[in-house]
């Protein structure tokens, strides 16, 4: 049958679907339930309680609705199936940057997994400093999600008002509450940030400045600044704020603050950089400057990212499991059996070639 509506054609081939020509063009049109329904010799209602793993039909009823489902390339709507089992099969994951190396790994943990258990993603980029935190939290409360990730994020008391409100499950990844009781995924960025400058303590450095990340930063902030301290304190080295400088945690302030540490310290012969970003930075204003990696100055980072294998000289630094970690926000956000606790990830140091033995 060919029905002509202003130059737009409909032919219906074998009842199984629908193509739409226009100027031309051909155009699959998407199997719907009521395809499914009139091929099986079934209801509507049917077709959707055997979607919905409901009761009601037999067992060969069920195989026929299955067989002709394939057949047809029918999917089910994800709304409509959420009004069904109150699942709208998606989740929601917040970030504050969508350009960095970390970020990527960690979306592609969460997508990786949300795929295998049939889940949707709705990325929401919030900014470096989350100005749009709350209008996203309300986005994902309207859309019905099942769950949401918040990552490298402060959580604001606005936040966590919100949060309450919304009475859906959140976990947390690469930051913690420091109010509500919402089960979170990191390392522990003290005994990390301890273990990298212990590292550069034995082998041989003395004089060790770092860059940290913002200073009024609570999540990889304080803790690293803290651990890069104590390491000093434990083996009683000088403790210098001239040797501390701060960035954001991108490229481009590892390059100011290496400009910075070396006009104020241009004594130390070690660094460590509180990220991979900042780190190449780092390496970035040495080579500008004249100073050789590692023979003139060592380096470590934090977070081993690619940034860290592409590097020239290749980056030591500190493996955070990003990647893992992704994977890990979707199983215990979906995990709907026993109520999520929260999980401290391993780390290392992965050596390369930034880092040189003081002789």
């Amino acid at each position: 049958m060919k029905i002509i509506v202003d130059r737009i054609f409909f032919i219906c081939n074998n009842q199984n679907n629908v193509n739409v020509y226009v100027k031309g063009l051909t155009i699959r049109m998407r199997p719907t339930i009521n395809d499914v329904a009139k091929q099986a010799g079934v209801s509507t209602a049917t077709v959707s309680r055997i979607i919905n793993k409901q009761t009601g039909y037999t067992a060969e009823t069920r195989q026929k609705v299955v067989n002709i489902i394939q057949e047809i390339g029918y999917k089910p709507n994800a709304i409509a199936r959420g009004l069904v089992n109150k699942r709208t099969k998606t989740i929601g994951v917040l970030l504050p940057s969508l350009s960095s190396r970390l970020a990527s790994a960690l979306l592609k943990g969460i997508e990786n997994s949300a795929h295998q258990l049939d889940y949707s993603v709705i990325i929401c980029n919030t900014e470096s400093d989350g100005k749009r935190t709350i209008e996203y939290l309300d986005v994902l409360s309207e859309k019905q999600i099942d769950g949401i990730i918040i990552t490298s994020e402060w959580l604001k008391d606005v936040y966590e008002e919100a949060i309450e409100a919304m009475k859906i499950p959140v976990i947390l990844v690469l930051t913690s509450s420091s109010h509500l009781q919402i089960p979170y995924i990191k390392v522990d960025d003290y005994r990390a940030s301890y273990q990298a400058t212990k590292y550069l303590i034995g082998r041989g450095h003395k004089e060790i400045g770092m860059i940290s990340g913002t200073k009024k930063d609570k999540l990889a902030g304080f803790p690293r600044i803290k651990g890069y301290k104590q390491a000093l304190s434990d083996n009683r080295l000088t403790i210098s704020e001239d040797r501390i400088v701060y960035g954001d945690f991108a490229y481009k302030s590892g390059i100011r603050c290496m400009e910075e540490l070396l006009e104020r310290s241009p004594g130390i012969t070690a660094l460590f950089a509180a990220s991979d970003e900042m780190a190449v930075g780092a390496l970035s204003c040495a080579y500008k400057k004249g100073v050789k990696v590692p023979d003139d100055l060592s380096i470590i980072g934090y977070d081993d990212t690619q940034d860290a294998e592409m590097a020239i000289p290749p980056l030591t630094t500190v493996h955070q499991p990003i990647y893992e970690m992704g994977e890990k926000a979707v199983e215990m956000l979906l995990n709907t059996k026993e109520a999520a606790g929260s999980v401290v990830m391993p780390h290392h140091i992965v050596e390369r070639d930034s880092v040189r033995t003081m002789e």
